[in-house]
């Protein structure tokens, strides 16, 4: 049995998930994700390591960006296969995929009118790297699946989608490859969800699979305990709110902004903060938010207990969900007493950078990062104590409080990866950690290696390795 494995992405950093898998005289491709990193960016322009073309199908585990945003760029450069995923995915992804060409467009153009006055060129064309044409382009190729159900894609390849608890419609992926009488199954871990997280159910505990490919986001640390998440948000609320200034979260559109709803309506039932205007300036956020509507067979049972009481936390007085430019300007008036919840969560484009120019200059005020920050990122910049950033083109001094509450990433942290990759039993041949910064990774890796005595690696950008 032949079978080769190609890491083109998330290959000792956290974005740009690429995954090739050649069975079966098959190319397949899982996740097909954007780099987002600054010092990664321009591996978006290069051409794809293998013909887009020769890409049969491709297997996508969720609709975050870093693993789904590239896909406009591959169907314009000759893909032309199916693109499977859950229905929540499906959803997500359109709505993603668009909103990117939307961002990718308004920077293009920024850029060329910023170099033109400056009379220099920037290390990437001026032109967006796919427009929302070319996203839409890539909707007819999309293939829901169900969980749990096997699908036959031909020559002794089979695929199974298993609930990851990471984001709505979130999944590991399982390939099934059988040749001549043997079997190998190859597990994608996706992105893997944590335990006792409010809304979604428990990540999917994988019983055996040969080969693993396993994300490694918090591979060498945990995270603060669940039960710290409202006290730390309650105190970053109140204390703003007596300074009299505003909090700017930067937030990912996808399962985080939901959570931290979720959290909000929790605090505002029980009293606990004031009772102040909530924006979420993000009309990305808000389209996704009606998909969690729709999808309620995805919830676990707390969330499904709040429903049924009238309580839900995409619905409560001081919620304002703005959509429009017009809208979003008009919250630069509000000086004091406020939360604005925009994108993107790493704060690399979209409206977060807008209120960040009003507001991080401002004593007053609180910038509260709730996600991950990428090595490279503007949001990576101010967690690690920048003194001024600079925003359109302008520098800011950093003098608002600078919060990050880790407890609400949706990413398992180094004990619940461990606790997800024992399920295998017996252990697998060999788990190939990656979607992790060199560090988080070897950590992860060294972890299953001493607890496990299991073989296991952290490969490099474009590493080819076989599976026979």
């Amino acid at each position: 049995m032949k079978m080769k494995l190609s890491f083109l992405g998330a290959a000792q950093n956290v974005t740009g998930s690429r995954y090739l898998l050649e069975a079966g005289g098959k190319r397949i491709l899982i996740d097909c994700g954007l780099y987002q990193e600054r010092d990664f960016r321009a591996r978006n322009w290069e051409p794809f390591p293998v013909p887009p073309k020769s890409i049969d199908l491709v297997l996508l585990t969720h609709a975050h960006l870093d693993h789904s945003g590239f896909l406009p760029k591959l169907v314009k450069d000759g893909f032309r296969g199916r693109i499977y995923s859950t229905q929540a995915s499906c959803e997500i992804a359109k709505i993603a995929l668009l909103d990117s060409a939307h961002l990718l467009t308004e920077d293009a153009e920024f850029k060329r009118r910023r170099h033109a006055r400056e009379k220099r060129r920037g290390p990437y064309p001026e032109v967006p790297l796919y427009t929302e044409k070319d996203a839409l382009k890539s909707f007819p190729l999309f293939r829901e699946v169900r969980y749990e159900e096997p699908v036959d894609i031909g020559e002794g390849l089979e695929v199974t989608y298993h609930d990851a608890g990471h984001i709505l419609g979130a999944s590991h992926v399982i390939v099934r490859v059988t040749q001549n009488g043997d079997v190998r199954t190859i597990l994608f871990s996706g992105d893997i969800g944590r335990w006792e997280k409010p809304i979604l159910r428990d990540p999917t505990i994988i019983e055996q699979a040969d080969y693993v490919i396993m994300e490694s986001t918090y591979g060498n640390r945990d995270h603060e305990d669940p039960k710290d998440i409202d006290i730390m948000l309650e105190d970053v609320m109140n204390s703003t709110y007596k300074r009299g200034g505003n909090i700017c979260i930067p937030s990912f559109a996808i399962g985080r902004t939901q959570e931290v709803l979720y959290r909000l309506n929790e605090l505002l039932v029980e009293d606990r903060i004031p009772h102040c205007n909530v924006f979420i300036d993000s009309p990305m956020a808000v389209k996704v938010t009606e998909v969690f509507k729709q999808h309620r067979e995805l919830f676990d049972e707390e969330m499904m207990d709040l429903i049924k009481e009238g309580q839900s936390p995409f619905r409560f007085p001081e919620l304002k969900m703005v959509t429009t430019v017009k809208d979003s300007k008009a919250i630069n008036a509000v000086k004091k007493g406020a939360m604005i919840i925009a994108g993107s969560g790493m704060c690399t484009g979209g409206r977060i950078k807008h209120h960040l120019a009003n507001n991080i200059d401002r004593k007053e005020s609180t910038v509260l990062f709730v996600g991950y920050q990428a090595v490279g990122t503007l949001g990576r910049h101010i967690v690690e104590g920048a003194s001024d950033i600079r925003l359109f083109g302008r520098k800011y001094p950093v003098r608002a409080r600078i919060a990050q509450i880790h407890g609400f990433s949706a990413h398992a942290d180094r004990g619940e990866l461990l606790k997800w990759v024992s399920g295998l039993a017996p252990g697998p041949k060999h788990v190939f950690v990656t979607h992790g910064e060199p560090e988080s990774a070897r950590g992860l890796a060294d972890l299953l290696k001493q607890e496990k005595g299991w073989k296991a690696s952290v490969p490099e950008y474009k590493e080819e390795v076989s599976l026979d």
